[in-house]
């Protein structure tokens, strides 16, 4: 419920504060008066788009506040979800600056425009005049039936088979797609993975044969490399070998009388054995190591069928050949299994398509089995409205496949002639039939979503005397169990029991004021005379206020 309103420096407001009834609460005042700025300041709190300057002084912020009583509206989970402190009395505030810059609080923490859209959805619901027109909206017609059906479990379900349907489908298109591309390039793939299987590629072979061809080249090089070694090493006579083993033994001898000699001949030991290693090693490469012009000849054409796939293919490296060859095999084996694949998903898809179908079904069971009872309803309350023989019938029929919503196309026909047979009623209802009927159908739906609060901006447009009479009274009806603020010009549902204020403007500046019981007296008088007040007038707004 709104507790409180105020504003400041927003359009041709300066400053107002309103203490708001929690039943009913009746808004007047001249045309121009400045109430559709009453409630274009209570749209922006709830997170609407600045559109154009909110400010009336641009040296100052508009700053717009209220203040909602939510306990018992099941919002906590909300305010958790945004990390927001919950309590039973909250406050929203949005500040516009001079610069058009937005910011938003909740109690006293800053929040973004979504929140504050969020939370409206389940505070209040602002009628204007134009939402009539969302009578020809399929999707209202379809969610005005799921509210009375109260079927949210179903059609939380359907959304979810409908998605999980469209991401199968997407993905067989796609594959569809991938394999229509690849059978076209299906004979040349084949060749190319032949041609890379037959090379028979193996990981760092390039490498390991770059290294051995190096090798190879330079074999007679190494060849005498190592033969110098070996007779440096092996001599007979000079030899390293020989001569270090020599100073060795000769250390060894004169150790008692030379200590020092002990050591030294325990390192050349180590020395002569280490040399011995790298002579034994050495003669062995040395026999490994041949020039074998046939082997070379081998390693070279092998590098050059290594190099020609790299080029042909592209290949940054040797690595990114073999990635490559993996990547065609791939698309190879996708192409041979695609039958199997494309089965699968077919046969994924018709599982999913009949689930979808039976939820689908269980969806429009649910909205069939409101129809006959809301038809009453509107029915009764149109008769009440004025129109006698109002027929109204709600027509479910099936699309052709499924929709977001379902497999329905729901129609609302209505005539208000008994003779006259019903059709769409976007199509034949005048201004005042439409308003009758969405009044019809907020008082439906208002108790059903126990909404707290509703605006009706003059929502008895197009009506007069009586009706305006019944109106006022569905109006009052919806008051005892909610709030209600409503805008009208019509002065048989200003007079209705309630909290009565006018708008009006002075200076330029328009401001509010909740009138006593004297002047609303007055206030519809002057509604139903104009300017100038009459005796008879005052009497007949007497009689109207009861």
């Amino acid at each position: 419920m709104l507790k409180s309103l105020t504003i400041e420096n927003y359009a041709l407001i300066e400053s107002l504060h309103v203490e708001w009834d929690e039943h009913l609460n009746i808004i007047t005042g001249e045309t121009g008066a400045g109430k559709s700025i009453l409630l274009g300041a209570l749209g922006m709190l709830l997170g609407a788009k600045n559109e154009g300057q909110a400010t009336k002084d641009i040296s100052k912020n508009c700053v717009i506040e209220a203040t909602f009583l939510i306990e018992g509206l099941g919002l906590a989970s909300i305010f958790e979800d945004n990390d927001l402190e919950y309590e039973d009395e909250i406050t929203i505030r949005r500040i516009i600056t001079p610069a058009g810059k937005s910011r938003s609080f909740v109690g006293d923490m800053p929040v973004q425009l979504s929140v504050l859209r969020e939370l409206g959805t389940h505070l209040i619901d602002i009628h204007s005049q134009h939402q009539n027109l969302i009578l020809s909206s399929e999707e209202f017609r379809i969610a005005t039936l799921d509210t009375l059906a109260g079927n949210e479990a179903i059609r939380g379900g359907y959304t979810t088979l409908l998605h999980e349907l469209t991401t199968l489908r997407t993905a067989y298109r796609k594959m569809e797609e991938e394999l229509s591309t690849a059978r076209r390039d299906e004979e040349w793939l084949r060749h190319i993975v032949e041609e890379l299987r037959a090379a028979n590629l193996k990981e760092g072979e390039q490498a390991e044969t770059e290294q051995k061809l190096a090798t190879l080249e330079s074999a007679d090089r190494i060849s005498e490399a190592l033969t110098m070694l070996r007779n440096t090493l092996d001599d007979e006579e000079l030899g390293a070998l020989l001569t270090l083993t020599r100073s060795e033994r000769e250390f060894e001898a004169i150790g008692d009388r030379y200590p020092e000699g002990v050591s030294l001949a325990e390192r050349l030991k180590s020395v002569v054995a280490e040399l011995k290693d790298i002579s034994s090693t050495a003669a062995y490469e040395a026999e490994r190591i041949d020039a074998d012009p046939e082997r070379l000849q081998k390693l070279s054409d092998r590098l050059n069928t290594i190099y020609s796939l790299e080029m042909k293919h592209r290949a940054e490296s040797y690595d990114d050949l073999l990635a490559k060859a993996k990547e065609f095999e791939a698309r190879l084996a996708a192409i041979d299994n695609s039958d199997e694949e494309l089965l699968k998903l077919r046969t994924e898809i018709a599982r999913v398509e009949d689930e979808c179908r039976a939820v689908a079904a269980e969806l429009t069971a649910s909205r069939k089995g409101v129809c006959s009872g809301f038809e009453q309803h509107i029915v009764a309350t149109l008769q009440q409205l004025g129109i006698e023989d109002a027929q109204f019938t709600v027509e479910v029929t099936p699309t052709e496949g499924f929709t977001p919503l379902g497999c329905d196309n729901v129609t609302y026909l209505f005539s208000a002639n008994r003779t006259t047979r019903p059709a769409p009623i976007e199509r034949v209802a005048s201004g005042g039939e439409l308003s009758r009927m969405m009044l019809a159908l907020k008082a439906l739906l208002a108790e059903k979503i126990e909404l707290p609060t509703i605006v009706f901006d003059e929502i008895d447009t197009g009506v007069s005397g009586r009706i305006a009479d019944a109106m006022g009274e569905i109006i009052t009806d919806m008051a005892a169990k909610m709030q209600i603020i409503d805008i009208t010009h019509l002065p048989q549902v200003a007079s209705k029991r309630g909290a009565h204020f006018v708008v009006y403007k002075n200076e330029g500046r328009s401001n509010i004021q909740r009138l006593s019981e004297q002047e609303r007296v007055n206030e519809i008088a002057k509604m139903l005379s104009g300017s100038e007040i009459t005796e008879a007038a005052r009497k007949q707004a007497k009689i109207l206020l009861g």
